[in-house]
């Protein structure tokens, strides 16, 4: 046995010798692996929101899955205490800010808020008949909301897991139709003050 220290880069008897790492890495082509030019977007968080939902003042999930069948939206209806949820399923490119313009058209004179999620970032914007909004501040918007709200927007919740889900593709154009003229007689008759009485059509 000696105290002489092994050279650097001298594997012992029973070692295993690792190759050096070569200064060109065109040789990793041969195994078969691509190093890409750019590595800039493993260090860039991605552009495209994770999750898009529209909070609304529709009472129901149905009535806003039939509000959407009607946009041509493709979306999940979710009840909460203060207005149905619409969770896009498609939350990428300009889906968001069509999907909220086409719903806010379709309900004229029911404003709604357009919630995306981009990491742990929440942008809140409102619309109203079509239009764009000004944004407000998402601590603004969940300091008054229901729970289910700000477990669907955190994503602790799973629309999947939400009781009465409405998706809007099981509604079909006719149906939506009818649903959403029968709400707007009751929510006329309401209005008046004369439940009973019936509306001319």
């Amino acid at each position: 046995m000696t105290d002489t220290p092994r050279p650097v880069g001298d594997p012992g008897e029973n070692e295993p010798e690792f190759p050096a790492v070569p200064d060109d890495l065109s040789s990793l082509d041969d195994l078969g692996i691509e190093v890409p030019d750019d590595l800039s977007e493993l260090t860039q968080p991605s552009s495209e929101p994770d999750m898009a939902v529209l909070i609304t003042q529709i009472a129901g999930a149905e009535p806003l899955a039939a509000a959407a069948s009607l946009a041509g939206l493709d979306l999940d209806a979710v009840p909460t205490e203060v207005g149905a949820l619409a969770v896009l399923r498609d939350p990428t490119g300009g889906g968001p800010d069509a999907a909220a313009a086409a719903l806010s058209q379709v309900v004229r004179g029911v404003p709604l808020v357009q919630v995306t999620r981009k990491g742990e970032q929440l942008t809140c914007v409102r619309w109203s008949d079509g239009e764009r909004g000004d944004e407000i501040s998402p601590a603004l918007l969940l300091g008054g909301a229901p729970q289910t709200v700000e477990d669907v927007l955190t994503g602790y919740a799973k629309v999947a897991d939400l009781e009465g889900v409405v998706a809007s593709g099981s509604i079909g154009r006719v149906k939506a139709m009818r649903m959403l003229a029968s709400a707007a007689r009751k929510a006329r008759r309401a209005s008046r003050g004369k439940p009973g009485k019936r509306d001319d059509v």
